[in-house]
């Protein structure tokens, strides 16, 4: 039992979008266990802190919101839960001020473990081995936002050589696709008006549905569904494998009426020869046919795109296969990461280490050819008619917003519209890239 006064207990969330779905999960549990939630900058009972482990930055930036925390209340309890607690449960520990680590099979049960908590004693681990995460706990996130993140898959089989996901989430399974329409209906009747759905490689959607390898239920299968659904009134893929996504999914999205038209594909690299090192599924001819397949029956599609700079044995003429490949392709913008090695991967142990100022250099070189795709991309749509869903915030005067292919639009902050879908003209681009609009119409 909970002590007559509530405790208060605070969240950070570093890394994916499946993080703030699991950390909003999380948070609610709390809540009906009769705890309050505050700000992170706020002085707190508890701080529980959700890790994320896919750079070596992700690591260092978990010691700095632990002192952050405790800069607030240093008798505070802190909590690190996440895949970083998840790889490295001793070093998180040795973090001055944590008092409790939890893996990836106990940070749903965070409530079991804080109640009789106590500071300045042994820091407490509880972290499984990976192969016993083998079951799905559905998530997703609201409260903070216009869009909510949905859960729909966990874990990933893919061996790529440089990647720890699969040590830290474990084997690729589903939520059920009851469980998923049922949660989708809760979003939308909260009056959330986006659903964002996320999960480590949401494209292997359907395996382990029911506990097994095999597939229940397919993603082509998941998005017809939940376009059933009245109410829901967007609906965006998050990142997806180029090798699966399909055809049918391309074609079925550009009929729908609430999916819209972006597509966040991760390519990693645009030379085949580092492909294979990375152990990707696919090669460059096939990325380059589903950017093809987009463009095709969604002109105006938004195309994201993840690439890794500095992968072992990338020579100068290797990486400039990638910018060369990309600079060719009709896409929208780029997600750069900064190759960083990973214990327990393959891609350690490669030769052909790459400099960390040639990793630098390159990571700009590319961020520097996102802005010039960004801003054509955005050059291309002006004069259009698009649809923007309005943000909470206030800044300086000015209101934010998306518009289905990814827009990212800008006009002065009006109340009645924050959380609203309007009807504007997309007109001008100002020089921060933004585009402000005109013409609105309330839908």
């Amino acid at each position: 039992m909970l002590e007559k006064t509530k405790k208060s207990v605070a969240f950070h969330t570093l890394g994916c979008k499946l993080n703030f779905a699991e950390t909003s999960t999380i948070a609610r549990q709390l809540l009906n266990e009769g705890f309050t939630k505050v700000s992170f900058d706020e002085a707190s009972d508890i701080y529980i802190i959700n890790t994320c482990s896919v750079t070596d930055n992700a690591d260092k930036e978990c010691k700095t919101i632990v002192k952050r925390a405790l800069s607030k209340n240093p008798e505070a309890l802190i909590c690190i839960i996440g895949c970083y607690a998840q790889l490295k449960p001793q070093e998180v520990a040795q973090i001055e001020g944590v008092d409790l680590v939890l893996g990836a099979k106990e940070k749903f049960n965070i409530h079991r473990y804080i109640n009789d908590l106590k500071k300045d004693s042994e820091t407490k681990i509880h972290s499984c081995e990976i192969d016993e995460a083998d079951f799905f706990v559905g998530s997703y996130s609201i409260g903070d936002r216009t869009r909510a993140f949905l859960k729909v898959q966990d874990g990933c089989d893919y061996k790529c050589t440089y990647c720890t996901i699969p040590l830290a989430r474990g084997i690729s399974r589903s939520a059920t696709l009851d469980n998923i329409v049922n949660q989708a209906r809760e979003i939308s009747n909260k009056g959330i008006r986006e659903i964002v759905l996320t999960g480590v490689n949401i494209g292997d959607y359907g395996k382990g549905e029911y506990g097994n390898k095999k597939h229940e239920h397919t993603f082509l299968e998941l998005v017809k569904e939940l376009d059933k659904i009245e109410g829901i009134e967007r609906v965006r893929i998050s990142s997806i494998e180029p090798n699966l996504l399909k055809d049918e999914v391309i074609d079925f999205v550009s009929q729908s009426k609430i999916f819209v038209p972006h597509f966040h594909i991760p390519l990693q690299s645009g030379c085949d020869d580092l492909l294979k090192k990375m152990k990707r599924r696919y090669l460059s001819h096939l990325y380059k046919e589903r950017v093809e397949k987009i463009r095709s029956v969604l002109p105006d599609a938004c195309i994201g795109v993840d690439v890794i700079v500095g992968f072992p044995g990338e020579t100068e003429d290797k990486f400039m296969e990638t910018y060369n490949f990309i600079q060719s392709l009709p896409i929208s913008y780029l997600h750069v990461f900064t190759y960083s090695e990973r214990e327990n991967t393959e891609a350690i142990e490669m030769e052909g280490i790459v400099s960390i100022v040639e990793r630098k250099k390159r990571n700009k070189m590319l961020k520097i050819l996102s802005e010039k795709k960004r801003h054509a991309f955005y050059e291309s749509q002006l004069g259009k008619e698009k649809t923007v869903l309005w943000e909470h915030d206030n800044k300086e005067g000015n209101m934010f917003g998306y518009t289905e292919n990814y827009i990212r639009v800008k006009q002065p902050y009006t109340e009645i519209s924050v959380n609203q879908l309007e009807k504007v003209c997309l007109d001008t681009i100002d020089s921060l890239g933004n585009v402000i609009v005109k013409d609105n119409i309330l839908i």
